[in-house]
């Protein structure tokens, strides 16, 4: 969680340079292999210009509500020189109407989102925002799309470690509406929108991904 800046807009997550390789497999396999993929929360953008660029033939569109971690996307865009990498999106996925919905966003037609990207936000965000999260995802995706999620979970409303039991009162400590999240809670919320739980995947550092898909 901890944030390094460069002398320009660029932020690096240590967490990002651990994780971009493990989870770049699972997406191999899950994601489709062209269309837009919409992330949401995307941080310091380190995630997007790295994914970007193993998946050529898909358009990666970053999303971020907070405005230095967009200025910190369009740079790290900028230094890679990503031509798959869209301009980020202010976007809070609580708002009834995400800004990817409105005309303005008509190119979409032609380049439709066919899966949602979301790494590390749930658990570091209040509840409203995962049940926005899956509202959303049930909107925009049409059948067959994916959304992909990545962090720590509890299982069966059980810690599966005990660095993440440690890591979840620590989220506590820093706000009360944080927290590592049940997994079975987060499946109720997707299931009532028409996502599909896919796929779950053992990953490092006792996180999981998480793979839902839009059904007809």
């Amino acid at each position: 969680m901890i944030r390094m800046t460069t002398q320009d807009a660029r932020q690096y997550a240590p967490a990002t340079q651990r994780n971009s390789e493990p989870i770049l497999e699972v997406l191999l396999q899950v994601l489709p292999e062209s269309g837009t993929i919409l992330e949401i929360a995307s941080g310091t953008g380190e995630h997007a210009v790295f994914f970007a660029s193993k998946l050529r033939d898909c358009l990666w569109l970053p999303t971020d509500a907070n405005p230095q971690s967009r200025a910190s996307i369009i740079s790290w865009t900028e230094h890679n020189v990503c031509n798959n990498v869209y301009a980020p999106l202010d976007l809070d996925v609580r708002e009834p109407v995400w800004a990817v919905e409105n005309d303005a966003f008509d190119w979409l037609n032609t380049q439709p989102i066919v899966a949602i990207v979301n790494i590390n936000m749930i658990h570091i965000s209040p509840w409203s925002a995962c049940l926005g999260l899956m509202a959303g995802a049930g909107r925009i995706l049409k059948a067959g799309g994916i959304l992909y999620l990545y962090g720590p979970f509890k299982q069966g409303g059980k810690h599966t470690a005990a660095s993440n039991a440690a890591f979840d009162e620590y989220l506590h400590t820093e706000n009360l509406e944080w927290g590592v999240r049940n997994l079975d809670d987060v499946i109720a919320v997707a299931s009532a929108q028409n996502l599909t739980l896919k796929q779950i995947y053992q990953m490092p550092a006792n996180n999981l991904s998480v793979v839902f898909q839009r059904s007809a």
